[in-house]
Formats: structure tokens, C-alpha cells, sequence
């Protein structure tokens, strides 16, 4: 609960003090909050973000922090080939293909080897870093705003853990599952919007 309190405390302390920041750095004290905030305006990338922690908890063990893990790495990898300017092949199709496709391991409570599993997140996490880099604001400092979007995406994905672990049995489990049933579905909306 301690670290949970932090985090959170961290959280509000970097979103609050945005006005400091631009007041003494100009464009590049802003670059952090836009990365930050990017993840978050996107119906697409929040609820992809939220599923992979919530699929990393039903996954358990070991995979419960390694799928979150890759889907960063791969993240960063993807932001840094957007902020270059070098195009990936259906960026939107992916990203909105992602709710669709961890939705319905959610709701299958699906069982996949790990790196299987890594590399499923790992290659929709590039069209999302794609998407990151690509949209950032010419004025960010690519650094601080690809950090805004890391730890956004990470504080995402511990919700989506910590949601997907306190709902393991019972009602809450199947609960859990409908949502991913209604992630599909709004990934199947996105899709259609393309």
C-alpha cells in the first residue's frame, strides 16, 4: 500500500506542477506533461494500456511484470522510429487492433508461453510508441516527453495489474472477464471509425 501511496503522490505531483515546469524550462519543461498526458487523452491507448497490465495479472508469476516490461521496451523502440520520422504500416490499424486482440485474451483468460505472450504485447506496443513519437510536439524535448509517455504507460499498466490481481476468484474474476468481452467490442468500434 506504501509504494501504491507513492506512486499515486508522484503521479499528482508531476500532472500539478506543469505550470512551474513550463514557466522555468519554456517548450521544454512542457515536453514531460505532453508525453505524460498523450496516453491518456487517447480512448485507444488507455484502455490498451490498462488491458495488457490487467492480462499481465491473469497471466501470473513471472508474467505479471515481464508482458508490462516488453510492451515498454517495445514502446520506446516504437517512439523512438515515430520521433525519426520513419512510417510503420498500419499504425491505427494496430492500435486500435490491440483492444480488440487483449480484450479477448481478458475475457479467454488466455494462456500463452511468455515469450509468446512478451511478443504479442511487444508488437502492438510499437504501433503505440509509433503513435507517440509521431504526434509529439515540435517544440518537446524528445527525451523528456518519450519519458512522460514511459511512465504514463507504466502507471497504466500497474492499475491494469493491480485491477487484474484483486479480481482473481468469484464474481470480480468474472466481472473481469465481461470487461474484456467490452474491450473487444470498443476495439471492434475503433476499427470500424478507421
Amino acid at each position: 500500500m506504501k509504494f501504491l501511496s507513492v506512486v499515486v503522490t508522484g503521479w499528482f505531483t508531476l500532472l500539478f506542477t506543469q505550470t512551474a515546469f513550463a514557466h522555468t524550462l519554456g517548450a521544454e519543461g512542457a515536453s514531460f506533461y505532453q508525453g505524460f498526458i498523450h496516453p491518456l487523452l487517447g480512448l485507444d491507448h488507455l484502455l490498451a494500456m490498462l488491458a495488457v497490465g490487467i492480462w499481465a495479472a491473469q497471466a501470473g508469476a513471472r508474467a505479471r511484470w515481464l508482458i508490462p516490461a516488453a510492451f515498454l521496451v517495445m514502446l520506446a523502440l516504437g517512439g523512438g522510429v515515430g520521433m525519426l520520422g520513419w512510417t510503420l504500416p498500419q499504425v491505427d490499424l494496430g492500435i486500435a487492433g490491440s483492444v480488440v486482440v487483449f480484450g479477448l485474451l481478458i475475457a479467454g483468460v488466455a494462456k500463452m508461453p511468455l515469450w509468446l505472450s512478451m511478443g504479442v504485447a511487444g508488437l502492438f506496443a510499437l504501433c503505440h510508441g509509433h503513435a507517440h513519437g509521431a504526434e509529439m510536439p515540435q517544440t518537446a524535448s524528445p527525451l523528456l516527453y518519450a519519458a512522460g509517455f514511459l511512465f504514463a504507460t507504466a502507471l497504466l499498466h500497474l492499475l491494469g495489474v493491480f485491477t487484474g490481481m484483486a479480481a482473481t476468484q468469484g464474481w470480480p474474476a468474472r466481472l473481469l472477464r465481461a470487461g474484456g468481452v467490452g474491450l473487444a467490442a470498443a476495439g471492434v468500434g475503433l476499427l470500424a471509425g478507421l
